[in-house]
């Protein structure tokens, strides 16, 4: 995933065994970042290209003519089974594999603007069939796709366009006859019906989730930062002499505030974790969804109707904008590698799309000392100054400004001393050079080598064919090929302890359920220059979250003027303990934790956690001891076996699955009694806050909701509530999502829910709006933040 395939890792590692001693021994004490490139490099022979090669083809990236045709007739099988979302989805296959301007793209837009509209898409589904058009439609179909768009604007309000195309459709129909009378008829019946819902439609006040949502996501910085750009006048950058650089607060910050609102430099998809579909099974065309298929490649933004890049099947958008910026600043060299980037792994696709972007740049005397480097072993500098003045920085804390020598205190900022999220501050992101290992300098080193080879023979391709549009950009790139590739394997070495896993929520269980669950997962790969400077603590102050390419630090309590501002890498105080915490951090990030979580924790070892804590039956007062558990009363003779009680959680378990798989089957009544009886035993035995006991409440309010006895499920919710605060925290992401179910049963039960119930919750039963700000008033997280350790870095997860 981040890392490239494991084929090649393994192949790349069985050479490194295979190296002379010396050869080693040369490579692991190089000092320099051009040393270790230029040594590794020299060792990457054809045979190594050729098995590379062999990887890379293995994905299906390019248009394969044969397979609209394919997925066409696989997404009607589905539409026909009334499974829209899935037919939606193998008709964008379609859509990628088909050439522009072609009859298979534009039956593969139609047949998906149907779709999209059984599924109440209207705007996108309006797109869709604007989209057949332009490719060429056929006319004999057009009827009936004109009707389908008179349908969907006449459900958005659209009126005067709906009457529109009803009349060229007739007027089309009186002189061609193309359609039925009788058709025609039925069509105006379901316009008048159509037309009244629009009416009612209208006299509806706009207090749904999708508004106060939107509002959240467009929420401002209230005073931007005159030193670091997408951060609040609340913070500030200084540097420490153990620490490096950090932001501190400036004043005092309350909980919630709004620190850092920050679009990534650089952002990759997460292509998934799924192999490469080779050629011999039972068909050659994939099937299986993945990120790729939902997600725009340049925006991040949620799709289910992507339009592709015109040149390759891979790469997929939300719309032509996103596909032509993706093009000129990326893609145009990308497209060609596609199947090269996928077997390399997200890190190396990083590494070389952060280079790209720097080309558009006035990052002004960026990396000198690269230069130096690469000049110092007679590698002859090209004329094109281009990437030398992008490469021009002196990370000793100096540059030239007319002539005269300033002080930058700061690595990142630029002369005037203002940190800005560009190249300059990626660049001065430290890459550890010295404390990964030799091995994995060397994989890093030979995948850059790899990639760099490809971009030369693309450079060979293009000059046979100037006239294309990316022909200026790769020869220009391939005369500086040597300085490029010392700087992609800089960027790959950073990303290990400076990449950032962009996280989405994803909606999980049956979507017929008023009350929804969700799960997050990581969506995209990114750098954020602004937020790698939060140090970590496993007890942090903010919370981070995201909205397409954009993440959001927000304080998550009350930070006083002059104290730090920190971001959990992952290993959180409440999900792991001190010893996992500290081998996570030494391995990935390379140093060992002091924050006052660690520093408590190492002092006084407890018991054990409260969540996973058995309590005596005669006095719930926690239970103490190895093998044999005695009560935590002085005056209670209880003890019992650990053993015994572990038997009994086993079983309490058993019967809790069964209540689940009963609710997940719609046998509400008798989940219900089960879990009931669940919840007397659990009484007799477990602590009040023990996570077993939340599950139990958990599913609880879940029945409760389905049978539509909102109070009963907002009492059960209530106690889940506190079980997940006292494991997770009250400014956790787990908290926002139990807080956020509570806000969709409060809104499901305002009229059933009395003021008894709303005075013990403390809250009235308001519309959904006013109890999302009601949560946001008492809650920093909203749903959408990062549940602590998600698998990846920064992101932050070990690779």
């Amino acid at each position: 995933m981040d890392l490239p395939v494991d084929e090649w890792k393994s192949y790349i590692l069985q050479k490194w065994s295979l190296l002379p001693e010396s050869i080693q021994v040369t490579i692991c004490t190089a000092e320099t970042l051009s040393d270790i490139f230029l040594h590794s490099s020299s060792l990457l022979q054809p045979e190594d290209e050729m098995f590379l090669q062999r990887l890379s083809s293995g994905y299906l990236v390019r248009k394969d003519p044969d397979a609209p045709l394919f997925y066409r007739e696989e997404g009607n099988k589905k539409f026909q089974e009334k499974d829209y979302m899935g037919a939606t989805l193998l008709y964008s296959k379609g859509i990628s594999h088909s050439r522009p301007n072609s009859e298979d793209i534009s039956l593969c837009y139609a047949n998906r603007s149907a779709a999209l509209f059984h599924l109440g898409q209207y705007e996108t589904c309006l797109k869709d069939i604007l989209r057949a058009q332009m490719h060429g439609y056929p006319e004999r179909l057009q009827p009936k796709m004109m009707l389908r768009k008179a349908e969907c604007l006449v459900t958005l309000g659209r009126l005067q366009e709906a009457s529109q195309v009803i009349s060229d459709l007739e007027r089309n129909v009186a002189v061609k006859q193309t359609l039925a009378a009788s058709q025609f008829q039925i069509q105006q019946g379901t316009l008048c019906r159509l037309k009244m819902k629009v009416q009612e439609k209208e006299n509806l006040t706009e207090s749904s989730p999708a508004v106060l949502t939107n509002a959240f996501e467009e929420m401002n910085l209230r005073e931007e930062n005159e030193q670091i750009s997408s951060a609040s006048s609340s913070v500030g950058l200084c540097t420490d002499p153990l620490k490096g650089r950090c932001l501190i607060a400036t004043k005092d910050i309350l909980p919630g505030e709004l620190l850092v609102k920050e679009d990534a430099f650089v952002s990759v998809l997460n292509p998934g974790e799924m192999p490469p579909l080779h050629y011999g099974l039972d068909s050659k065309w994939d099937t299986r969804v993945a990120n790729g298929d939902l997600y725009c490649h340049q925006c991040l933004k949620h799709t289910l109707a992507t339009v592709p890049c015109d040149r390759c099947s891979y790469a997929k958008y939300c719309s032509l904008e996103c596909m032509q910026q993706a093009w000129e600043h990326y893609h145009s060299i990308e497209c060609s590698l596609g199947g090269l980037l996928l077997a390399l792994g997200v890190f190396c696709h990083i590494a070389l799309r952060s280079t790209l972007l720097a080309r558009f740049e006035d990052a002004g005397q960026v990396i000198r000392k690269l230069c130096d480097e690469v000049s110092n072993k007679d590698i002859a500098l090209p004329e094109s100054e281009n990437l030398v003045q992008t490469f021009s920085y002196d990370l000793g804390g100096e540059i030239e400004k007319n002539g005269k020598t300033v002080e930058t205190p700061i690595p990142g900022c630029d002369i005037n001393g203002i940190y800005k999220n560009n190249y300059n501050a990626v660049f001065n992101l430290l890459p550890h050079t010295k404390n990964h290992s030799p091995e994995h300098k060397f994989l890093c080193a030979l995948s850059v080598s790899a990639l760099c080879r490809q971009l030369e023979a693309a450079h060979l391709q293009t000059s046979l064919k100037s006239s294309q549009p990316e022909a200026a950009a790769v020869p220009a790139m391939c005369q500086e090929l040597h300085i490029w590739g010392v700087a992609m394997l800089r960027h790959m070495l950073q990303l290990q302890c400076n990449a950032q896993a962009i996280t989405a929520i994803q909606q999980t269980g049956s979507k017929e359920n008023m009350v929804t669950d969700s799960r997050q997962v990581r969506l995209a790969t990114g750098i954020f220059p602004v937020v790698s400077l939060l140090n970590h603590s496993c007890s942090p102050n903010t919370s981070v979250s995201f909205v397409s390419t954009v993440a959001t630090i927000r304080a998550s309590q009350p930070i006083g003027k002059g104290q730090e501002i920190l971001h959990c890498y992952g290993p959180h105080e409440s999900r792991m303990s001190v010893a996992e915490r500290q081998q996570k951090l030494r391995s990935q990030y390379f140093f060992d934790c002091s924050c006052l979580a660690c520093q408590t924790e190492k002092r006084v070892r407890a018991a054990g956690p409260r969540w996973e804590a058995f309590c005596c039956n005669s006095c719930r007062e926690l239970m103490q001891g190895d093998d044999v558990l005695s009560c935590g009363n002085a005056s209670c003779a209880e003890a019992v076996s650990r053993d015994r009680l572990v038997s009994r959680l086993q079983d309490l378990q058993k019967q809790i699955a069964m209540a689940q798989k009963l609710l997940g089957n719609g046998k509400l009544e008798r989940a219900v009694q089960l879990l009931l009886g669940c919840q007397r035993d659990a009484t007799s035995f477990l602590s009040a806050e023990h996570r077993v006991v939340g599950e139990i409440e958990d599913s609880l309010a879940q029945a409760y909701a389905a049978l539509g006895d909102w109070q009963k499920s907002a009492t059960h919710l209530q106690k889940s509530l506190r079980v997940v605060e006292v494991r997770h925290g009250p400014s956790s992401v787990e908290m926002g999502h139990e807080l956020f179910k509570l806000a969709q049963i409060f809104f499901n039960g305002r009229g059933s829910i009395g003021a008894k119930m709303a005075r013990v919750l403390g809250m009235a039963p308001w519309p959904l709006p006013q109890v999302l700000e009601w949560l946001w008033s008492r809650q920093s997280v909203v749903p959408g933040g990062r549940a602590g350790w998600i698998p990846v870095v920064h992101m932050r997860e070990s690779v």
